[in-house]
């Protein structure tokens, strides 16, 4: 399969017993750190402009999380999907886990807790990476947000339809898993400027069968909207502690097109941090990283450079 803009090579570890995570990690090991956390139904090739652009000076870390991208794609109940055909123990697909497999990946990366890092985050990563700061604040110094969320659906914002039917209906999440119907339509929707067709495949080439795809139903069925969900008390403390980072560098690039991380939540991101930098574009989607290259690289690299850890 051929990945353009993606000349790196993965590494491997077992982050859970049988169960192995693939994370990218480039740059000078000393260089400062940038984890980049990707969300759904993305892998770690969203991320890949901004890992050339930086990984000269800075060490970036990007990790596809279990289920997605090279990473191993277990299913709930045993069983497990990759190159090498081995089983696994069931993993459970949950933000808990999610956050709880970041953390194991930095301490097996060398990230202690004196280690300064700069969280970059995109869709459910911003859930992840605000999780794990919750026990970690000290450590994020800076910030960088795009199309993302840190906290509950804001009361003015529904539910699209879309999301709605992949996360609570039968008929949905077999469209997904029989049809790549989330991941392949991300690929068309997500985006303002249509993808070249060798990115595309790229972006859906993860998720090339049934058992490959239970992660993109299992992140939407996991999507907290009351106390009733497992995600909730989770989400709920990343949303409430938000605004404790607004004394921190912060640079935000969103992609005003989307349809789900729209302007209420760009909203939610400048009350709780009014001192962002902010660069939102009217003619970009969900992938803002893709319709906006050009201008959100260098812009990065910038805010990287002008204020350094």
């Amino acid at each position: 399969m051929q990945l353009p803009g993606y000349p790196f090579t993965p590494k491997r570890f077992e982050v859970r017993p049988g169960i192995a995570m693939s994370y990218l990690d480039e740059g000078p090991r000393e260089g400062e750190v940038v984890v980049m956390l990707h969300g759904n139904p993305s892998w770690s090739y969203y991320w890949r402009n901004l890992v050339s652009g930086l990984s000269d000076r800075y060490r970036c870390i990007v990790p596809d999380h279990v289920g997605m991208g090279f990473s191993d794609k277990p299913d709930d109940g045993g069983g497990l999907s990759h190159p090498h055909g081995k089983n696994a123990p069931a993993y459970d697909y949950t933000l808990q886990s999610r956050v709880d497999d970041l953390q194991a990946l930095l301490r097996h990366a060398g990230i202690d807790d004196a280690t300064p890092v700069t969280l970059a985050v995109h869709d459910w990563g911003g859930m992840i990476g605000f999780g794990w700061a919750l026990t970690h604040a000290a450590q994020v110094k800076r910030l960088v947000i795009t199309n993302t969320a840190a906290f509950p659906l804001p009361a003015a914002k529904a539910m699209p339809w879309q999301i709605a039917l992949g996360r609570d209906s039968l008929f949905g999440s077999f469209i997904i898993r029989a049809f790549n119907a989330f991941s392949g339509g991300a690929s068309y929707v997500g985006i303002e400027k249509k993808l070249p067709a060798d990115v595309r495949r790229a972006y859906v080439s993860p998720y090339d069968s049934w058992a490959h795809r239970i992660s993109t139903v299992r992140f939407m069925q996991d999507i907290p909207l009351s106390k009733a969900d497992r995600a909730w008390s989770l989400l709920e403390a990343a949303g409430q502690a938000l605004p404790s980072f607004a004394d921190r560098p912060a640079f935000i690039g969103w992609g005003l097109k989307d349809f789900v991380f729209d302007q209420h939540f760009l909203a939610g991101f400048r009350a709780a941090l009014p001192n962002a930098q902010v660069t939102a574009f009217e003619d970009a989607g969900h992938y803002v990283l893709e319709d906006k290259t050009a201008e959100l690289v260098p812009a990065i690299r910038a805010f990287l450079d002008a204020n350094p850890l």
